[in-house]
């Protein structure tokens, strides 16, 4: 975990497997206070950016996580960049 310059928020850094993406998202999603979701590859290109609004839940996120999974089965290994509200 690394926090960042801005006072209002933190920034955590989970190395997952393309296979676990979508379920770490969904879970990261859940906790309710991640404000950014940033997907980076082995290489530490961003491939994936998803601002999350406060109060957006459900079917909202269905096209998100459908988005993950494609993106799961492109990758082995990435990165997710998470910044919450603390």
């Amino acid at each position: 975990m690394s926090e960042n310059s801005d006072c209002k928020n933190k920034t955590e850094e989970f190395k997952v497997k393309g296979g676990q993406l979508v379920d770490k998202v969904k879970e990261l999603i859940e906790e309710g206070n991640a404000r950014k979701i940033l997907i980076k590859n082995d290489s530490g290109d961003t491939m994936l950016e998803v601002p999350l609004t406060l109060g957006a839940v459900g079917a909202l996120f269905a096209p998100v996580l459908a988005a993950i999974g494609a993106l799961a089965a492109l990758v082995t290994h990435c990165t997710i960049i998470v910044e919450k509200k603390k």
